[in-house]
């Protein structure tokens, strides 16, 4: 649970401000939006050689 100290008389903006900030910082959005899909082990291992041999090809390959 996220707890954020607002002040006497301090703009709900800015206490608005402060929960967002923490919020994104917890990344519990990001692993949500992860997790509504399930994705084969396989698939990502495929996935993740896909994307390093591109990046190989584009940034260390011959020069």
């Amino acid at each position: 649970m996220l707890i954020i100290p607002v002040k006497e008389g301090e703009p709900i903006d800015k206490a608005l401000k402060k929960f967002k900030k923490k919020f994104d910082r917890t990344g519990k959005l990001r692993e949500l939006r992860r997790r509504q899909h399930f994705t084969k082990p396989s698939v990502e291992r495929r996935v993740e050689r896909q994307r390093a041999v591109y990046k190989q090809e584009m940034y260390g390959g011959e020069q």
